[in-house]
């Protein structure tokens, strides 16, 4: 299964989504400061990562931009997810280079859905 980054500034959530995901075989690291992305994914060398959008400091906008700066021909794919789900949220984050926007709440079928798209 795929190794996953996951960048979300609420412990709940995190939390959340790491029992989705190891329930479905991935291994998972996940960082709450969206300032030290970068490195993580550096460290960590993940096949894919999950963004959350709304964060402080650093949204998940400008962390995605850094990560495309930073990694110009990455080996994983960035995946948005957030509870702005309106369409111009979606087609925002989508050009701004994310793969997919899963929207919160979600399931752990949407989320199996979306990873079974890309990985």
């Amino acid at each position: 299964m795929a190794k996953i980054l996951l960048v979300d500034d609420s412990p709940a959530d995190i939390r959340f989504m790491t029992e989705v995901l190891k329930g479905q075989g991935h291994t998972v690291a996940s960082i709450s400061d969206p300032a030290a992305v970068e490195q993580s994914i550096s460290t960590e060398q993940p096949d894919l990562v999950l963004l959350d959008v709304v964060m402080p400091g650093r949204n998940g906008y400008e962390v995605l931009r850094g990560i495309k700066r930073e990694f110009p021909s990455p080996s994983f794919k960035v995946i948005f997810v957030s509870s702005k789900g309106s369409e111009t949220d979606i087609k925002w984050g989508l050009r701004q280079g994310a793969a997919d926007y899963i929207i919160k709440p979600y399931t752990p079928a949407d989320v199996q859905g979306v990873l079974g798209r890309h990985l």
